[in-house]
C-alpha cells in the first residue's frame, strides 16, 4: 500500500546541475490562453514561499521497503519547481523548489476529476450549461465544443477533460457538482485541506487564469500528494493513461474526438499519466507517473520555459531516467 508521498526522508540530494539544449520549435499544445508572462518570482496571496509541513495523520509514517541509494540528481532540468518520489515508500528522490507556490494551470483538473469521483454517480446524465461557451471564449481555453443543452454522463465529461484536457467539460461538470462554480470551488479547497496541501488554493476547475493569472496554485510537494490519492481511484487511473478518447454521437450529444496533449504516452516506456497543463503565467506544467520493474515513480515539474511546446516532457524525461536508474540501498 502505498504511503503518503509528502513524507521526507533526510540526506537526500537536493541540487540539479548542467544544461541541455531543447529542440528548436515555437510555444504551442497549451490548455490555455489569456495571460502575461510571470514575473522571476511567483506572488501569491500567501505573500511569501511557505515550506509545507507533513500532514499529523502521516507523520508518524515510516517508509516501507527498500529505499534507494540517492547519487546526484538529474541534469538539464529547466522546470523553476520539481520533485520525484518513490511512490511506494514515500522516499523524496529530488526536489528543487518543491514547496514554493506556483500556477499550475491545467493539472487543476485533477483536483476537480477527484471531488466528483468522491461524489460519484458516472452514470449521471449532465446537461451542458448555457454560461460554457462565453466561458471557453473569454480565456480561449482548450475545449471540445460542447453545445448547450446536449447532454453527456460523467464518465464522458471526465474522459473529455482529462484525456483532451477541455475547459468546458470542466465547466461542465464543476456546474453540475456544485451546484455552480463558487461551491464546487469551494468543495476543491475543502478536499485540498483534508489532504493536507498547506500551499494549495484553487479558483476554478480547469487552471485558467481566473480572476488572475496566479490566483490558482500549488506546490510539486502538494500535487506529489493529490497525484498520489488521484491515482488511487481505479476509474482515474483508466482514464489518465489514456492516449485516444473516441465519443460516437449519442442520444443527445455530438461525437467527441479527444487526444491527450501528453506525448510521453505510449512512447516513454512504463508511463501511466497523470496530466499536463500550460498557460502563459504557468509555463509548461506536468505531473507525471511511470511504472518499471516494480518501481512506481511520481513527479511534478512546474515552470518549464514555453521556449518549446516539449520542454516539461523533456524535463520529466530526464527526472524519470534518472530516477530509475538509482539502486537500491544494500
Amino acid at each position: 500500500m502505498r504511503l503518503v508521498v509528502r513524507l521526507l526522508i533526510a540526506g537526500l540530494a537536493l541540487a540539479s546541475g548542467g544544461t541541455l539544449a531543447g529542440c528548436s520549435g515555437v510555444t504551442g499544445l497549451a490548455d490555455a490562453q489569456g495571460a502575461t508572462n510571470p514575473p522571476a518570482t511567483v506572488s501569491t496571496p500567501l505573500g511569501r514561499a511557505v515550506t509545507a509541513t507533513v500532514p499529523a495523520s502521516s507523520a508518524t509514517k515510516i517508509a516501507a521497503g527498500p529505499v534507494l541509494d540517492v547519487v546526484g540528481g538529474p541534469r538539464g532540468v529547466k522546470a523553476k519547481e520539481s520533485i520525484l518520489v518513490d511512490a511506494t515508500t514515500g522516499q523524496v528522490l529530488w526536489s528543487d523548489n518543491a514547496d514554493v507556490p506556483r500556477p499550475i494551470a491545467s493539472i487543476t483538473k485533477v483536483m476537480t476529476a477527484l471531488v466528483v469521483l468522491q461524489a460519484g454517480g458516472l452514470n449521471r446524465e449532465i446537461t451542458v450549461p448555457p454560461g460554457v461557451v462565453g466561458y471557453v471564449a473569454k480565456y480561449g481555453a482548450e475545449a471540445a465544443g460542447l453545445v448547450p443543452g446536449q447532454k453527456y454522463t460523467t464518465d464522458e465529461l471526465l474522459h473529455i477533460m482529462l484525456v483532451m484536457s477541455a475547459a468546458d467539460a470542466a465547466y461542465t461538470l464543476a456546474n453540475a457538482y456544485g451546484p455552480g462554480l463558487p461551491a464546487f470551488i469551494a468543495k476543491m479547497n475543502v478536499e485540498a485541506s483534508n489532504l493536507g496541501l498547506a500551499d494549495t488554493h484553487f479558483t476554478s476547475p480547469d487552471g485558467l487564469p481566473y480572476p488572475t493569472e496566479f490566483s490558482t496554485y500549488s506546490t510539486p510537494s502538494d500535487l506529489v500528494t493529490l497525484g498520489e490519492a488521484a491515482m488511487q481511484n481505479p476509474v482515474f487511473r483508466s482514464i489518465v493513461d489514456l492516449k485516444y478518447y473516441n465519443l460516437p454521437k449519442g442520444d443527445g450529444h455530438k461525437a467527441v474526438s479527444a487526444t491527450s496533449d501528453d506525448i510521453l504516452l505510449g512512447s516513454y516506456a512504463g508511463l501511466v499519466g497523470i496530466k499536463t497543463g500550460y498557460t502563459n503565467a504557468a509555463a509548461h506544467t506536468l505531473l507525471f507517473e511511470a511504472v518499471r520493474n516494480g518501481r512506481t515513480l511520481i513527479g511534478v515539474v512546474l515552470g518549464s520555459p514555453a521556449t518549446t511546446p516539449f520542454t516539461g516532457f523533456q524535463d520529466a524525461t530526464k527526472i524519470l531516467n534518472w530516477g530509475f536508474a538509482l539502486n537500491q540501498s544494500g
